[in-house]
């Protein structure tokens, strides 16, 4: 199942408070970041030793190739016209600077465990950068974890 987190602002998500914010919601996670002289680009975060891990990338829109990508969310979410916040939606996707992914494993052992890392992983990822997430199956959501956009 995949995560995406639209950032609206460029800043830099440090990986040791992302980390920490995990843990004090009772999350036992271990993250693993690499990064360059743009700050991190790929991690992962395990809640046990050995499990298959949630592995994490971020995309500077400046400096990676997504417009095409974020010019495609904002036309489907354009379709959505039966939903009054498609246009606002719509306009947040248009000014992404930076987008997060986040791929969780399908055949874990503890599914709830996993669905609340995710879920609290793109809050947190969410409100650090004045963005929105969304997950398959389920919708556009604001940083608090208001549905924004249902998918159908």
């Amino acid at each position: 199942m995949w995560y995406r987190v639209f950032g609206a602002t460029d800043a830099e998500v440090d990986p040791a408070a992302f980390l920490e914010h995990l843990q004090n919601q009772e999350l036992p996670v271990a993250g693993y970041f690499r990064g360059d002289d743009q700050g991190w680009f790929a991690g992962e975060l395990r809640l046990q030793a050995g499990a298959t891990p949630v592995y994490v990338e971020r995309y500077h829109t400046d400096a990676d190739d997504l417009r095409d990508d974020l010019n495609s969310w904002a036309a489907w979410v354009e379709t959505q016209e039966h939903d009054p916040n498609h246009r606002p939606l719509m306009q947040r996707l248009i000014g992404v600077r930076q987008l997060f992914t986040l791929r969780r494993p399908l055949d874990a052992a503890d599914e709830v465990a996993l669905d609340k890392l995710c879920d609290t992983a793109c809050r947190y990822l969410a409100a650090a950068t004045e963005g929105v997430y969304q997950a398959d199956g389920q919708g556009f959501f604001a940083a608090d974890g208001a549905l924004l956009l249902h998918e159908y």
